[in-house]
C-alpha cells in the first residue's frame, strides 16, 4: 500500500503542478488581454482625433477650392471684359487715323 501512496502522491504532485502552469499560464494570458485591449482603445482614440482633424482640413479644402473657382470666374470675367476694351480701342484708333486721314486731303480753309 505505501507503493500506492507513493504513486497517488507522485501523481497528485504532477496535477497540482499542471493546475499551477495552467493558472500561470491564465494570468499571463489575461495580461497580454489587458495590453491588447489598452492598446485597441489607444488606437481608437487616436482615429477619432485624426478623423476630427482630417474633417476639419476637408472642410478647410473645400472652402479654398470654392474661393479658388470664384476668383477663376471673376478673372475669366475680366480677361473678356479687357480683351473687349482693347478690341473697342483697336477700333477707336482705327476710326482716328482714317479721320486725320481725310482731313490731311482737304483744302485748307480760307478765312476772309
Amino acid at each position: 500500500m505505501t507503493q500506492q501512496g507513493a504513486a497517488l502522491q507522485g501523481y497528485n504532485n504532477e496535477l497540482v503542478k499542471c493546475i499551477e502552469d495552467l493558472c500561470m499560464q491564465k494570468e499571463d494570458l489575461n495580461k497580454q488581454i489587458q495590453q491588447a485591449e489598452e492598446e485597441k482603445n489607444r488606437l481608437q482614440h487616436e482615429i477619432q482625433v485624426l478623423s476630427e482633424q482630417l474633417e476639419c482640413v476637408c472642410e478647410n479644402l473645400a472652402q479654398k477650392v470654392a474661393s479658388r473657382n470664384e476668383l477663376d470666374k471673376i478673372l475669366a470675367e475680366t480677361e473678356a471684359a479687357y480683351m473687349k476694351i482693347l478690341e473697342s480701342s483697336r477700333t477707336l484708333l482705327n476710326v482716328l487715323k482714317k479721320e486725320v486721314g481725310s482731313l490731311k486731303h482737304m483744302p485748307d480753309l480760307k478765312t476772309n
